[in-house]
């Protein structure tokens, strides 16, 4: 008799468990957000946001789409480290300003020259683009060659409202991701320090 009723208490509990559970994840709830949502390297990101006057949850979201946080990732394609900048894209940007002894290399191994490399071209493509995130972000991962030949030929007119028209799928689906971890991060990172 007595395992019939503890049935009923077990499931019980676990409904409530359960419900429980599912509050949690409808409640707005920064901790939670933050479990979700973590940004690792926060003081490197911070430093180079400082750096080169950026909102460090826009590096965040390039970051969190490139790599996931890995600081050796390499691509399919040959993009290396945690921002996933090509070799020959490195290699330019070392010769553009004073990186001290960063090397190539070192941008594909260790978080913060890849962030301080990665961070540098973000910040030169918003400045090519007139501060435009959207068309700096679609030129990140297409190069800012192809975007200005899309809007130059009318491919694509650069609004976050048309990125259905971007002509590679896999640069639309990346705008998309990184607006979206830059907002999420917003939400839940207001207050960076």
């Amino acid at each position: 008799m007595s395992p019939k009723r503890t049935r009923p208490k077990r499931k019980r509990w676990f409904l409530a468990l359960l419900l429980i559970v599912v509050a949690l994840l409808f409640i707005r709830s920064e901790w939670l957000g933050k479990m979700v949502y973590p940004i690792q390297y926060r003081e490197e990101i911070g430093m180079n946001a400082d750096r080169y006057a950026m909102d460090p949850r826009l590096i965040a979201a390039v970051i969190r789409v490139e790599s996931n946080f890995e600081p050796n990732a390499v691509s399919p394609k040959g993009a290396i480290g945690i921002m996933q900048v090509m070799p020959d894209t490195a290699q330019w940007i070392l010769k553009q300003d004073d990186f001290g002894d960063i090397t190539v290399k070192q941008a594909g191994e260790r978080a913060d020259a890849g962030i301080r490399l990665g961070a540098w071209y973000l910040k030169e493509l918003l400045r090519q683009f007139d501060g435009d995130i959207v068309k700096s972000l679609a030129a990140y991962n297409a190069g800012p060659g192809k975007v200005k030949q899309w809007l130059r030929e009318g491919a694509w007119d650069g609004r976050e409202d048309t990125l259905t028209d971007i002509p590679y799928g896999e640069t639309r689906r990346y705008v998309q991701k990184v607006l979206f971890y830059h907002k999420k991060y917003g939400e839940l990172y207001d207050n960076w320090s």
